[in-house]
């Protein structure tokens, strides 16, 4: 099957152009039923999730039920760490019961890394902070490639809420290694100049950019920081939604994602988002496979590490 290199799935900054593909590959032969499902049989993965989650979480267990893994769905706040325990402490606590996959959600930005170099477990950011979501970018990345083949010189833009997004920092990194172009659109409260330093362009009109879209992707707008912004819901609406106006002016081909849950009416109308168009439920589909990849990916790894 292949390995990684590292016992941890960190973010698609630390994964080479290869061991990206090779995710994806492995997870469109899960897809199409090349792979036995049973390459965790015995093992035990715990879901460590600080912050809500719905698609992330649920996903990474019926990933690792189909692996033939136990999978162990901790309540943080019913546990010892309500009385003061740390994470860490939690994480060895679990390791030393013979657990060897976590995968943590955590509002601090870099907390996954904190753990990873402190266990011997291997660990999966299943979201850090502002800063990334690797396994987004990654079921990202194989819709793009189902959809239009290869994502090298395709013109990707990303349109929302780019300062708080951790999925637009992890499909940058991701999308510039697969040589794709990246156009990243928003109101300059949302996305400062510092972006262009990833190799990015930037633009404050979707409609500037939008007829020579090949792969448009939506973000998710929080109310709550807009109000603290100088741009309010109504002026999003007009200047940035995706809706029937924007796309019909936009490629034939044109294919449009989101990592969800989508505001329908504001940052996508509801006919654009149950449109041909819309990949936005196959996201979600191949957020399962991905996820298997890479749990048996580590898998061959942390195996390769110890013959």
């Amino acid at each position: 099957m292949g390995r990684l290199r590292s016992k941890d799935l960190l973010d698609t900054d630390l994964l080479t152009k290869e061991e990206i593909l090779l995710i994806i590959d492995t997870a469109f032969r899960f897809k199409e039923g090349g792979l036995k499902s049973l390459s965790l049989t015995g093992e035990a993965i715990s879901l460590l999730f600080f912050e809500p989650s719905t698609r992330t979480k649920n996903s990474f267990e019926i990933a690792g039920r189909k692996l033939g893994a136990m999978v162990v769905s901790m309540d943080t706040t019913g546990s010892s760490l309500v009385k003061g325990e740390s994470a860490l402490n939690t994480v060895r606590t679990l390791q030393a019961m013979g657990i060897n996959y976590f995968v943590i959600r955590h509002r601090e930005s870099g907390f996954p890394y904190q753990i990873a170099e402190r266990v011997s477990a291997s660990i999966i950011n299943a979201g850090d902070g502002t800063r990334g979501h690797p396994t987004q970018a990654l079921l990202d990345a194989m819709t793009m490639i189902e959809a239009r083949g290869e994502i090298e010189g395709k013109r990707v833009v990303i349109v929302g809420d780019i300062l708080h997004s951790r999925v637009a920092r992890s499909n940058i990194w991701l999308l510039k290694k697969l040589g794709a172009e990246v156009i990243l659109v928003g109101p300059p409260e949302f996305l400062p100049r510092e972006f262009e330093k990833l190799g990015v362009e930037i633009s404050y009109s979707l409609d500037n950019v939008i007829e020579d879209t090949d792969i448009l992707m939506g973000l998710r707008i929080q109310r709550e920081r807009m109000e603290k912004m100088r741009i309010s819901v109504e002026e999003y609406i007009r200047r940035y939604q995706i809706n029937r106006e924007r796309v019909n002016r936009a490629k034939p081909d044109l294919i449009i994602l989101h990592p969800g849950p989508v505001n329908v009416g504001i940052e996508m109308t509801e006919d654009i988002l149950y449109s041909e168009l819309s990949l936005v439920e196959r996201q979600v589909t191949n957020g399962v496979f991905i996820r298997m990849a890479i749990l048996s990916l580590l898998k061959e790894t942390r195996d390769g590490s110890n013959t």
